[in-house]
């Protein structure tokens, strides 16, 4: 209950865990009235584009730097917990119910790829020609408790290879843009079947940061995975991979630690509140912006974080970096954009 509960507030914001997630995978997402008000999740560009995504199905799109959204057609009302792009067109997003979706013209129009009941066949088939009886019994547990479980994080590396990762262990690959799906879960070192939260790639290394200081690298483009071993042991919801060797990872309590030897050793940088960190992106110089649920902005170019100083913010749920230092910040009230932000103070 304690895994599900946080699990809960980090990727819902409130919405109840029990409610019946089965009907609303076929429910299409109900319109709103104010789309850039809503509660938003996750974000990425689609060429000059911006997409965000979030509670009950919704995804909105911005034409005009960020100014003014509409809303785009969404075949759920599932929350969707993350977006990516592979060009000005293709772009998947992932959900709660084990949702993907699949968009061709730059997020104005979504089609649902995968969900949580074939996820559970597949797992299933999958344990089933595994052998394993651990696995059979997780996979029929699957299959039993129906579509409940979300998919959280994804990395999309062209428009048709794409790798999901969420709750519980799960994680899924296709090569043929979201036709046929593989799952990737017994590649990894996670006998717990621990929360899976964040995923990111650089060229051929893909890093998987998740609960109870779960941390996975793959430096062959995720045929292999081995576990990392960091001195914190709590929950991380989110990483940046700098550079192929350089690795941030960010997570309960204000925890932020960083690698420069592909994980081999680790540093912790001092953070200026024990709020959690659960996002963050990597800006054009290099630096990195992680966002709290304390509403603040933190970034680092080196050793020192640093506090951004922005406007009085809500719990945050995203950030992307815009042209010129500006930041599109996400969080339970909506879109924020921030003008250039400078640093505040020294945390160190």
């Amino acid at each position: 209950m304690k895994r599900r509960t946080l699990l809960l507030s980090l990727a819902t914001c409130g919405s109840a865990w029990s409610a019946p997630v089965s009907p609303a995978l076929d429910r299409r997402a109900v319109t709103v009235r104010a789309p850039s008000r809503a509660v938003l999740l996750g974000a990425a560009l689609a060429g000059e584009r911006f997409v965000a995504v979030g509670e009950r199905g919704l995804a909105v799109v911005s034409d005009d730097g960020c100014r003014t959204w509409r809303q785009a057609q969404v075949p759920v009302s599932v929350s969707l917990t993350a977006v990516a792009f592979a060009d000005e067109r293709h772009g998947y997003a992932t959900g709660h119910g084990g949702t993907v979706l699949r968009t061709t013209d730059g997020g104005l129009t979504w089609a649902r790829q995968l969900d949580g009941r074939a996820i559970a066949t597949m797992m299933q088939e999958s344990a089933m020609r595994g052998g394993d009886a651990a696995q059979r019994k997780a996979a029929d547990r699957m299959v039993a408790d129906g579509p409940d479980k979300p998919l959280l994080d994804l990395v999309v590396s062209s428009p048709s290879e794409v790798f999901v990762v969420g709750a519980f262990g799960m994680a899924l690959a296709t090569a043929d843009g979201g036709n046929t799906w593989a799952v990737r879960s017994g590649l990894l070192d996670n006998p717990k079947d621990l929360h899976l939260y964040a995923v990111r790639r650089r060229a051929q290394v893909i890093a998987i940061a998740g609960e109870q200081g779960l941390f996975l690298r793959s430096d062959d483009g995720g045929h292999s995975f081995r576990k990392l071993t960091l001195p914190y042991q709590g929950s991380f919801f989110t990483l940046e991979l700098p550079s192929e060797r350089d690795i941030i990872t960010a997570g309960m309590r204000g925890n932020v630690w960083r690698s420069a030897d592909a994980g081999s050793s680790w540093q912790q940088l001092s953070s200026p509140s024990p709020a959690a960190i659960i996002a963050s992106t990597l800006r054009q110089d290099g630096s990195f912006v992680l966002a709290s649920q304390a509403g603040q902005l933190l970034s680092s170019t080196g050793a020192s974080l640093e506090v951004l100083k922005t406007p009085s913010l809500p719990p945050l749920t995203g950030v992307l970096p815009l042209p010129g230092k500006a930041l599109l910040a996400l969080s339970v009230e909506g879109v924020h954009l921030l003008p250039p932000v400078v640093a505040l103070k020294n945390t160190n």
